[in-house]
């Protein structure tokens, strides 16, 4: 994609399930991964063997080694801020996993940090890499749907359906007060804002915990990983965090919107649908079939667009690594993320323009929780608060 200069090299903290997903997409880039950062049990350091990396002792090594170009934090969520800060501190440029923070302040203070050292702040919104999700963006903007009136849509999964599935991000000290609009939430409304170029202004949101008890097995759950349905050896512990949750929307431009995240909808493994209604078409996408984008219109048949470079728009054709037939996917996304942070920062011009997320959309993100975690508390609508400049 793009430049080729300066070799650059990576550090990656965690070996979870998204960490490993960014060694393998840094690996198929020819990005070298100097080592990892994993945890002190014997399933953590099997998992740095299974990938073949070297680890380090802790975050201050890694940021430490003068070998290391990019810190990818791929953490729970409550030691990204001071991951990304120990790394930004050492001169390194920083991929960080969604939430950037867990509260604005935080995020903040790490937009700011990373602007007085001079280095490339990114989180890791790999989302908006799907091929047809580019070429929607270039449709949108291009004026093909006329303005965007409606923008609407939901993110399900049911990875957490019974009370007996676990995983850290249940526990408020290590995922945040918000779990599934943070954790999933945050991808949408990403997307959304970055589809159509306007940001969400106010909220109206209502959360609802459907377990309020859940039973925490004894070890550690993998993200995703299988489910025994069994309290055998469990402990009931009380979860207040949102398995499910409905947003209403005001954007800046005047458009309305709405969406729902839920971790319980039986048989949704990781759905995400938005829908953009415009004035003259509209234009939705739905990651469990990726390589379809629908066109729908009011006085002839809806178009249906297939993942296809040929026939792709001249400026995101790049974005497609396969011909068309050949399903680019989940894996695929990280792979061109990680493409166009390191061409970027191969370039050296951090005025210049940025298709991924920055740390600024990573605070825009903490904002957008804040107000909705309000919203919901207070049954009123909120305003967001104001982003840096």
């Amino acid at each position: 994609m793009g430049v080729h200069m300066k070799k650059l090299n990576a550090a990656v903290i965690g070996l979870g399930f998204v960490g490993r997903s960014h060694v393998e997409a840094l690996r198929r880039l020819g990005i070298v991964v100097c080592g990892a950062v994993a945890g002190t049990t014997e399933a953590s350091r099997e998992k740095a063997a299974s990938l073949e990396v070297t680890l380090y002792d802790n975050i201050q090594a890694a940021a430490g080694d003068p070998k290391v170009d990019v810190i990818h934090v791929c953490t729970p969520n409550h030691l990204h801020y001071p991951m990304a800060r120990v790394a930004l501190e050492a001169g390194k440029h920083v991929i960080c996993e969604k939430p950037l923070a867990t509260s604005s302040k935080e995020s903040g203070n790490l937009v700011k940090l990373a602007r007085d050292r001079g280095v490339v702040g990114a989180v890791c919104y790999n989302l908006r890499y799907y091929p047809l999700c580019q070429q929607a963006r270039a449709l949108i903007r291009a004026g093909e749907i006329g303005i965007p009136r409606l923008i609407h849509g939901s993110y399900l999964q049911d990875w957490l359906f019974d009370d007996t599935d676990w995983n850290w991000r249940l526990v408020a000290e290590r995922g945040g007060e918000l779990r599934a609009v943070a954790d999933i939430g945050t991808h949408w409304m990403d997307l959304a804002c970055w589809l159509t170029g306007t940001a969400i202004s106010e909220v109206s949101a209502d959360l609802v915990t459907i377990h309020p008890i859940r039973h925490r097995p004894k070890g550690a759950i993998e993200t995703f990983a299988s489910k025994i349905k069994s309290t055998e050896g469990a402990t009931a512990e009380e979860v207040a965090s949102d398995d499910y949750g409905s947003v209403l929307l005001g954007f800046e431009n005047g458009a309305r919107g709405v969406f729902s995240v839920s971790q319980v909808s039986a048989g949704r493994k990781n759905r995400l649908w938005i829908e953009v209604d415009g004035s003259e078409k509209s234009i939705s996408w739905n990651s469990e079939v990726p390589n379809r984008l629908w066109v729908g219109h009011r006085d002839e048949p809806n178009d249906e667009i297939i993942k296809d470079p040929a026939l792709m728009l001249p400026e995101v054709r790049r974005y497609a690594r396969y011909p068309g037939g050949h399903d680019e996917g989940y894996p695929d996304t990280f792979m061109g993320f990680f493409a166009d942070v390191y061409d970027y920062i191969r370039t050296g011009d951090l005025r210049a323009p940025r298709v991924f997320a920055n740390f600024e959309d990573g605070h825009a993100e903490a904002l957008l929780c804040e107000a909705i975690l309000d919203s919901h508390r207070t049954r009123c609508w909120r305003s967001v608060g104001t982003r840096l400049k």
